[in-house]
């Protein structure tokens, strides 16, 4: 897969460090895409350290578990090939399956295939291996990656995935068993989404998704606002 830029270096996939770039994952849930697309949000906590008050898709840091747990299926490939073309190829299943975590806890919506664990869930996974599914991938699209500029009080080397929320397993309205990171979830009309408070990337990021639309998926490159240094550089992944 061609780049300008050079592969991630290091495979660990967390680090305690809060000033070091953390390999992150955003999943942009998207709804009635032929007809009246819609994207799901909330909005972080005033007192949130990174993007405080912003409207958000789900999403968070990769956690070393998210390495162990068994998928239901692989990749698909157009979307592991690009991951891989990334960074240590061991990181590629544990972004999606971090994604999948994600919108788990903060939304309650649950994408995974019925199926049995081989053994115990890893702590952090436990409430959405007893629903009895495995984490799916199936339906995760690599559409946008961003790092997070110098200066700022997290950073993260983040991989935005689109996904078609009728994959779900679960009630697209129903929120209940979300935890409290994010509040006023709802799914939001991709044409009012930005009349809410977004951070930039965001942004960016919805002109992308909204091409998408008519263009289809796999996107025919993966837009890379790379700010690991100084100076910010954009690339085209392909």
């Amino acid at each position: 897969m061609g780049q300008t830029h050079a592969r991630f270096r290091g495979t660990t996939l967390s680090a305690p460090d809060k000033s070091a770039v953390r390999n992150a994952s955003t999943v942009i849930m998207m709804r009635d895409a032929a007809h009246a697309p819609k994207v799901l949000m909330g909005q972080r906590g005033s007192a949130a350290a990174f993007m405080p008050n912003k409207f958000v898709f789900p999403g968070g840091a990769v956690d070393d578990v998210d390495a162990t747990v068994p998928l239901a299926t692989p990749l698909n490939d157009t979307c592991g090939a690009r991951l891989r073309a990334q960074a240590d190829p061991a990181l590629a299943p544990a972004l999606v399956a971090a994604g999948i975590r994600e919108v788990w806890e903060e939304t309650g919506i649950l994408l995974g295939d019925p199926g049995t664990w081989p053994g115990a869930a890893p702590q952090g996974w436990r409430g959405f291996a007893a629903t009895g599914h495995l984490p799916s991938p199936a339906a995760f699209h690599f559409v946008f990656r961003a790092i997070t500029p110098p200066g700022r009080p997290r950073r993260f080397d983040a991989r935005f995935f689109l996904v078609e929320a009728e994959t779900a397993r679960t009630d697209l309205d129903d929120f209940s068993r979300a935890e409290d990171e994010l509040s006023h979830l709802q799914w939001i009309p991709l044409d009012q989404v930005r009349r809410f408070d977004l951070p930039f990337i965001t942004e960016v990021v919805l002109a992308e998704v909204s091409g998408l639309i008519d263009s289809g998926l796999p996107p025919k490159t993966v837009p890379f606002f790379d700010n690991s240094n100084d100076r910010s550089e954009f690339a085209r992944l392909q």
